[in-house]
Parts: C-alpha cells; structure tokens; sequence
C-alpha cells in the first residue's frame, strides 16, 4: 500500500468514533477498524501531528481511503503549476464574470465551444490575457475539456466553466493535495449563485452540484459517490491515462470520468473549505428543465457503470421494518426492528465489537432507509403513490404523505434554508419529478431499466481486522 505523504496530517470524520482500545468506527460505508499494537503507536502519531514515519502514512492512508479521516496537505513551498481552462459556447457575459475571477496567477485557456457569436468569446478572452482556442463545431463540455489537453503543457490542470466565479486561491489551494502521488483529482464545494426568489433561494439551499460542508474521499457507494467538473482541478497525466472525457456523454461526463478515474486506483477528493460559485438558473423552467436533462445521463452511466449506479440501496432487515410499518403491521415492524438489532448485536461480539448504540444505530438505518424509499418513490413511481392516495383509508394515504413529504420535510428541519417548509418541499418534490422524469426518459432511449432498479446488499458493516481492508 502506496503510504499518505511525510507532512500531511489529517482529520477525524465527525462520525467517526474510537469504541474502545484499538478499535475505530465510521467511515462511508460504515466498518469498524481494529488497530494492531503497531497500529496503535501510528494512531497515536497522527493525533499528536503529521505523518512522519512508514506506519503512520499506512494508516492514514487506510483512514483516509475508508472515509474515517481526510487529508490536510503541507503548506507547498513553491507555486503550484497549472493551467485554468474555460470551457465556453456563447455566454460571453458569463465568461467575463469568471475570467474576472481569477487572481492571474496562472495561464487560462478558454476553449470555444463553436459560440454562435465567436468575435464576442474573443474579445473577452483577450480582455483578460487568456489564451483563446477555436472549437468549429460544438461537441459538448467533455470533447472541449479533451481539446483543451492537447493545448496544456502543465501537469495540473484547473477545470472551470464560464458560468462559475471563482475564490481567490481556489486553484492553489486543491493543488497542494498532489503532493499525494495516488491523487488524480480534487473538487471544491460548488455554490449556488441565485436570485433572492422562491426558485433562486430552493437552488441556494439544494443545488443538485454542492456537495455539502464535508470533506471526503469521492467513490461510488460512498457518501459523495461523484465530483462534477464545473470546477476541478486534476493531473494531466491521469487523465491522459484514463482516457479523458467521453465525448459521446454530452451530461455525466464529469461522473463517467471519475468513476474511471475510481476503478484504475485513483484518488479523488472533495474539499469544500474551498470554494466556487456557480449562476444557477433564474426561473423555475430552467432548474427543472436542467435537472431533468441531468436525469438522461442516469442510462448511459448505468450501462458503462452498471455495478455503481443503483439508485435506492436496501438492506433486508430495515427495509423489511419499513415495509411492514407503511403497511400497518406493527407486530411485523417490531420482530423485523428486533432482528436487525439482534443480528447487528450477534455479529459485533462475534468480532469482539462492543455493542453499546447498536439500537440508535438500527434506528438510523431504518430511518435513511425510509427516506430513500421516500425519495426514490417520488422520482420513479409518483404516478403509483399519488393514485394510492385516492382509495379510502387514512392510514394507507398517511403512509403515502410520509413517502412523498418525509425526505424534503426532512432536508428542511436540517438545514432551515431562507424558505418556508411548504414552498421548499412543493419544490423539492418537483425536482425529484423532474429529475425521475429525465431518468424514465434515458431509459426509453437506451432501452435498459439498470438506473431504476433497487439493490439488495446483504451485510451493512464491514469489518476490516488488524487494520486491513
């Protein structure tokens, strides 16, 4: 195993949770991770400062890999080298806007995507010092980003579209994380630039691009299972390896390439202490025509990726506790709630895991899982949940509201945006609907049902003994 770095150190995930001597829980997916004595001597450097022997960047690799803890880089001691490209079609405007953004530190390459006006793109990019280069016909932001590489001679590159006004620094610092030789690619927190409307506050507090306020590893299945590229700064040479971005993907390609990315045994990392902003759209026909445009790229994805994309993950006791609660069998509900507890309980002290929290920990799950049958019902089968509501029966339509109303009511009372809960969950419901709408749609096209279809996994916790995967 390829060690983290002499001088990084890194930081605890704020789930993750040290059970007893030796043993550490979190991560995404979830595992508990028992440490050898050396292991411990390890833990014990990385709490007290940065990686400074073999053992130690072993395990912070392990960590960090497991989602446990995240890198923090050294400061650099030099200027990062790297070239900022400009993906472009028309939005000269725009263009202006983000190309003022940067702090010329670096090189810019705006790429024209085939503008319609193209005199216009030039005038901005010469106003700004960019280098300019001519796309004839418009082949979508992965074959620009891929023209772009033929022009780059660093061994970084900075990916930021024009509709995106970057932070100072932003660029400098993703880059200090390659001083890890496995990183590939480092993304930083997207926010949402909107008007202060009932459309433009719902974007602010739930665009589709920002990840949230949690740093992470990037892999499929895990917490952040994708970056996208409106703003990316990644290694020429990686992307070279793993043959750049698909031109035949005109939406998803930012997703096909990390998770290509993922399977050759690169890094990726999500950093939102750093930031772009990015101009979403300013009427409700925009966001849901774009959300809906982003649910095409679910079908394709699924037939290049098809061992990554499922859309609802299940694991049979919780999922057999909310079926039997939704289906008012509450005697079923509690034997199936019962078994999860007892199973989870049986396979901790099997691995001499103290079992304390394993109750509010099963609660949880049931929970997660709710919601996402929650969610996944909106997206795909509203029609189905919608007609259930019109036969008697105030139980069985309380069980459809908790599906179509508990995710969006839920995302509200955690995050309190500048919206009342009515106007954010008629909104949230829409966007699902529009987005399942553009799923069914990729389904049609590529006749494959792939990102519809549910998966079953059987063991919920991994257990990695002696510190090994």
């Amino acid at each position: 195993m390829t060690p983290v770095p002499a001088g990084f150190r890194i930081d605890l995930d704020k789930n993750t949770r040290q059970v007893a001597d030796g043993l550490v829980f979190g991560g995404s997916p979830a595992r508990v991770v028992r440490l050898t004595a050396a292991g411990r001597a390890a833990w014990r450097e990385l709490a007290g400062g940065p990686v400074t022997s073999h053992a130690g960047g072993v395990l912070a690799r392990r960590l960090t890999d497991a989602g446990l803890a995240h890198p923090v880089p050294p400061e650099p001691d030099t200027p990062a080298e790297v070239t900022i490209v400009v993906p472009v079609r028309d939005r000269a405007e725009l263009l202006t806007r983000c190309l003022a953004g940067l702090d010329g530190r670096h090189p810019v390459l705006v790429v024209d995507d085939g503008s319609a006006d193209p005199a216009a793109i030039a005038a901005v990019a010469a106003t700004h010092g960019a280098k300019l280069v001519r796309r004839d016909v418009n082949g979508g932001p992965g074959a620009a980003r891929n023209t772009a590489l033929d022009h780059v001679s660093t061994d970084l590159v900075a990916f930021v579209d024009s509709d995106c006004v970057p932070t100072e620094g932003w660029a400098d610092r993703l880059a200090a994380h390659f001083a890890d030789p496995l990183v590939a690619a480092v993304a930083p927190r997207v926010r949402a630039l909107a008007p202060d409307t009932w459309a433009g506050r719902y974007t602010r507090a739930a665009s589709s691009l920002d990840l949230g306020d949690r740093p992470a590893r990037v892999a499929p299945g895990t917490r952040v299972p994708y970056v996208p590229t409106a703003a990316l700064v990644a290694r020429r040479a990686a992307l070279r390896d793993a043959g750049a971005f698909d031109p035949a993907l005109r939406v998803g390609e930012d997703v096909d390439l990390v998770w290509r990315l993922h399977a050759a045994g690169r890094v990726i990392r999500y950093v939102p202490d750093v930031h772009v902003h990015h101009h979403e759209p300013a009427t409700w026909k925009g966001i849901l025509g774009r959300r809906a445009r982003y649910g095409t790229s679910a079908a394709p994805l699924a037939l290049r990726h098809p061992d990554v994309m499922a859309p609802l993950v299940l694991h049979p006791w919780p999922a057999l506790t909310v079926g039997a609660s939704l289906a008012r069998r509450p005697l079923l509900a509690a034997l199936a709630f019962g078994g999860s507890v007892g199973g989870m309980v049986r396979t901790l002290r099997a691995h001499d895991v103290p079992a304390d929290g394993v109750v509010r920990a099963m609660a949880t799950a049931v929970h997660q899982t709710w919601l996402g049958c929650g969610r996944y019902g909106t997206q795909f089968a509203a029609p189905l949940l919608v007609s259930l509501l019109v036969p008697r029966g105030w139980g069985r339509r309380a069980a459809v509201a908790s599906l179509l109303l508990g995710p969006p009511l839920t995302a509200w009372v955690r995050s309190r945006p500048g919206l009342d809960p009515v106007r954010y969950t008629a909104a949230a419901i829409a966007d699902d609907l529009a987005y399942g709408a553009g799923v069914w749609a990729g389904c049609l096209t590529h006749r494959t049902i792939a990102p519809v279809r549910p998966a079953f996994v059987r063991r919920p916790l991994r257990f990695d003994p002696k510190g090994k995967r």
